[in-house]
């Protein structure tokens, strides 16, 4: 019997355990044994030199335990996450969860990000627009909504929402809406008042009994009180006033002590995209072994990810368009860390013949490709509510299917920047001093 015979009877037999493990490790590992062994066959090798490149696969297949610290190599498989290109196939929803509780909740993978509203440099609508607009977009099957109890009257914006939406949508929309929201305190003592009141008080706005998913975010590691915090939020989860507890900005040392200490977190949202890759560096290979996802943001940096940025020079005053959002100011200075304006520029004319080839904006592009990254359910998209919309766009997204060739090209582009883990440091650093 001819060798490649024998071993694709072994990979099936091993495919069929697989399915058995249904664990995200093992799938991840099965995806890039079954990508290497495919390769090996098309280009002719068989007999003892596929035995030997088989054998060199086993031999180097991530451990289901990974030892701390250890980096993963950057290939197109790693880069393409556990689903890799899976998850490009429509999907348009994703499932965070607990394993201590099993605690879940359905999220769109594209969700509206509600922090512009909170100030006046992207523009405020009036608020029945705005209202309007949030309905437009869950019309559109874009039903999640990430908010804050910082972000102005995001809260109260969702509030009306909700309650148009009881009014004037069928009873199965509203099982499709989800309202994410942050609780962002000063690291002062967390008492179970002062907790359960902030958290009554975005109840209250967002006129609901439950909220879906708190979201919640610590100034300061030093201070153990984040602890404190989160298991107060646990109770209040137990009592029905929280669906689900998960974190923003967090980093991998403090997810894992959050996690040995019974915090049932089903997601950390974090800073991700093409130019910021920290999270698939330590985090993610936590969420794998965990089951915690990631929810990122910051994806399209502030729209610097598109063709509005292509063949500037925003160096030169006046020749470029105008840095005039927070956004826009945040995410130039990571490009200035990650590599420079230049080297951007090369970036993005690699993100232009990848959009070319599929007929979509670059921005379209860049959410996808984080979308594919290891352990990421959901990428906010900022939502300019009342003043423009991009739904179309932003659907496009979802049905987008990049080839190992799009994804290996943008990987190579997004690696020639530093490593941000070295020059900034883990998820969140940059808010912690």
């Amino acid at each position: 019997m001819d060798v490649c015979h024998i071993l694709s009877q072994f990979l099936r037999a091993f495919e069929i355990s697989i399915n058995k493990a249904r664990t995200p490790t093992v799938s991840s590992i099965h995806i890039c044994w079954h990508k290497l062994f495919v390769r090996m066959l098309l280009c002719g090798r068989s007999g003892a030199g596929a035995v030997m490149a088989t054998t060199a696969v086993i031999a180097g297949l991530p451990r289901l335990a990974p030892a701390r610290g250890r980096r993963r190599r950057c290939t197109v498989a790693a880069a393409m996450g556990a689903s890799g290109l899976e998850e490009g196939k429509g999907k348009k929803t994703a499932t965070v969860r607990s394993k201590a509780s099993g605690d879940t909740l359905e999220v769109c993978r594209v969700v509206n990000g509600m922090w512009q509203v909170s100030g006046a440099s992207w523009g405020r609508a009036a608020p029945a627009a705005a209202v309007d607009a949030m309905l437009a977009y869950a019309d559109g099957g874009l039903a999640t909504f990430d908010m804050a109890d910082i972000y102005g009257p995001a809260e109260d914006l969702y509030g009306m929402f909700i309650n148009k939406v009881r009014r004037e949508r069928p009873p199965e929309m509203l099982e499709e809406v989800r309202g994410l929201t942050k609780w962002v305190p000063p690291p002062v003592k967390m008492t179970r008042s002062f907790v359960e009141e902030n958290i009554n008080r975005s109840r209250k706005r967002m006129d609901v009994a439950a909220l879906d998913m708190l979201q919640f975010h610590w100034w300061d590691y030093a201070n153990p009180g984040y602890l404190d915090a989160l298991k107060h939020i646990t109770d209040l989860k137990e009592e029905g006033k929280i669906k689900t507890v998960a974190l923003t900005n967090f980093d991998t040392e403090r997810l894992q002590i959050i996690l040995e200490n019974g915090i049932p977190i089903v997601s950390n949202q974090v800073q991700h995209s093409i130019v910021d890759m920290r999270p698939q560096k330590k985090m993610a290979e936590l969420c794998e072994l965990t089951g915690v996802k990631l929810i990122t943001y910051g994806t399209v940096m502030g729209g610097l990810l598109s063709e509005k940025f292509l063949d500037t020079n925003i160096n030169i005053p006046f020749a470029g368009p105008p840095l005039n959002t927070p956004s826009l100011q945040k995410y130039k200075r990571m490009i200035d860390a990650w590599g420079g304006w230049s080297l951007f520029q090369a970036l993005l004319q690699t993100l232009k013949k990848v959009s070319l080839k599929h007929g979509i904006p670059i921005s379209t592009v860049a959410v996808r490709y984080i979308l594919n990254q290891t352990s990421v359910a959901g990428s906010m998209v900022g939502v300019r509510l009342g003043l423009s919309e991009h739904i179309r766009d932003t659907n496009a997204i979802l049905s987008l299917l990049l080839d190992e060739e799009d994804m290996g090209s943008i990987t190579e582009a997004s690696q020639r920047g530093r490593n941000l883990m070295e020059v900034i440091g883990d998820c969140g650093d940059e808010y912690r001093a």
